[in-house]
């Protein structure tokens, strides 16, 4: 029992050492995520779309 008080305590002493990202730059972090996740699911999506004709097309021949 001692190890895991041992861990939780030098969980605690390094969390305190962390730099948290202020208000504005974690906003800023967060839209910057979300824009790439957008982008990257239109953009596979896209391509999913022209593959999967592609094939219709391929295949219907």
């Amino acid at each position: 029992m001692g190890k895991l008080s041992a861990f939780f305590k030098n969980v605690v002493s390094e969390m305190r050492k962390v730099s948290w990202p202020k208000r504005k730059e974690l906003t800023r972090y967060t839209i910057v995520v979300l824009s790439t996740v957008v982008f990257m699911a239109i953009y596979f999506g896209i391509v999913d779309l022209g593959i999967s004709r592609l094939m219709e097309w391929y295949l219907a021949l």
